[in-house]
């Protein structure tokens, strides 16, 4: 078979503050975050959120120390992988490619063609198939496979979902059962699944199915978990003006605290590793609506970061990924059609939200025309002596 590697993907986060509004940028500049229609707006777009937003993500970073730890685990659990394969015989070598910072996928693939592997595996750390996730990953790497001979000589295989798998199951009812059995009453703890959302157009347009998968990977953890505790599932981390997947997360709070819910044990199910959206999103941010609210306990389970059930997990679907037929890039889901972030709706008059949305859009497309001009020297407000 040859030199054996595995590539690892994963979204990627800042390592320290300076890295955030850069990161920011690579985020919203790829396509399948932000939709446009046209695709010159991408990074003029990308540049005024990153712009935007980076004051107050450095402000969530520092809350958790000033930057990502997601780099570091996900070296730990390449490192946990490699010796879990090696125990059964195999020597791998593992590659770690980020999507949106260092190590990017590119200088992974670099790595890769240096050592000369013959046959590699592409896995995702999404456990759940989303195109905004794994599936602009594998787009990423479907172009450089066709830039790049050297690469049409690597024979190579994507997984490109697992939330199904046995051991993920089973090392998330652990942790779900580990967090309960710290509670008074732990049969009467409500269980809260908290996925990141996407837009709904993703999935009524483009045929994701990302929503399909987080629902039945919801309903085999508590199957695995085998207690009687109520559950609910919910969606984070929605941004711009457009409906995502409900119900959203912290309104689910708030329900469930108006319905006596006491006592909530909350289960980053989208996330494998401690990030952002774990650490300040749900520990803190969540956390502080659901104490408002009224709920009086808030546990959150911790992510699987190098879990044993999970890590042996993960060496199983590389060796059978290694024993089964290959499977390609161009084999994997594809979105129905492509569709905008922003999907159209009929025009409204008055304080509605078609009509807030419209509003939104006009002012989005004044700030990228100003923007532009700035950037230009030149332009209708120059002519009439508005700028500079």
């Amino acid at each position: 078979m040859g030199r054996v590697g595995v590539l690892l993907l994963n979204l990627g986060g800042p390592d320290k503050i300076e890295d955030v509004r850069p990161f920011l940028y690579n985020l919203f500049a790829d396509p399948e975050i932000i939709r446009l229609p046209f695709r010159w707006l991408q990074s003029p777009l990308a540049w005024l959120i990153s712009t935007l937003r980076s004051k107050k993500s450095q402000e969530n970073y520092l809350q958790i120390g000033g930057g990502s730890p997601l780099r570091r685990i996900t070296e730990e659990q390449a490192q946990a992988l490699q010796e879990e394969l090696r125990k059964r015989g195999e020597e791998v070598s593992i590659y770690i490619g980020m999507r949106y910072w260092h190590p990017f996928t590119e200088e992974a693939i670099s790595r890769i063609k240096r050592d000369q592997i013959d046959k590699l595996v592409v896995l995702p750390l999404y456990p759940q198939f989303s195109i905004s996730t794994s599936g602009s990953s594998f787009r990423l790497l479907e172009q450089l496979w066709e830039e790049d001979p050297a690469l049409q000589k690597i024979d190579y295989t994507v997984i490109p979902t697992w939330y199904d798998r046995p051991g993920y199951l089973k090392a998330m009812a652990d942790l779900i059962a580990q967090a309960l059995d710290r509670f008074e009453n732990p049969d009467h703890v409500h269980v809260f699944f908290s996925a990141h959302g996407v837009p709904v157009s993703y999935v009524e347009e483009a045929g994701d199915p990302y929503q399909s998968e987080i629902e039945n990977c919801t309903a085999l953890i508590m199957k695995t978990l085998d207690r009687p505790n109520p559950h609910t599932l919910a969606y984070q981390s929605r941004v711009g003006p457009v409906e995502w997947l409900k119900p959203y997360t912290e309104d689910a709070l708030e329900e469930l605290a108006e319905e006596g819910v006491k006592d909530l044990a909350v289960v980053p199910i989208s996330f494998v590793s401690e990030h952002i959206e774990t650490l300040q999103e749900i520990d803190m941010e969540y956390r502080e609506v659901a104490e408002e609210a009224g709920i009086e306990r808030f546990e959150r389970v911790p992510a699987l970061n190098t879990h044993p059930i999970f890590i042996s997990e993960l060496a199983t679907m590389v060796t059978d990924a290694i024993e089964s037929p290959s499977v390609h890039f161009s084999e994997v889901a594809r979105p129905q059609k492509r569709v905008k972030m922003y999907p159209q709706e009929g025009w409204e008059w008055g304080m509605t939200t078609s009509a807030e949305v419209w509003n939104g859009r006009v002012a989005m497309i004044g700030l990228i025309a100003l923007i532009i001009e700035m950037i230009l020297g030149r332009g209708p407000l120059h002519a009439f002596g508005l700028l500079g």
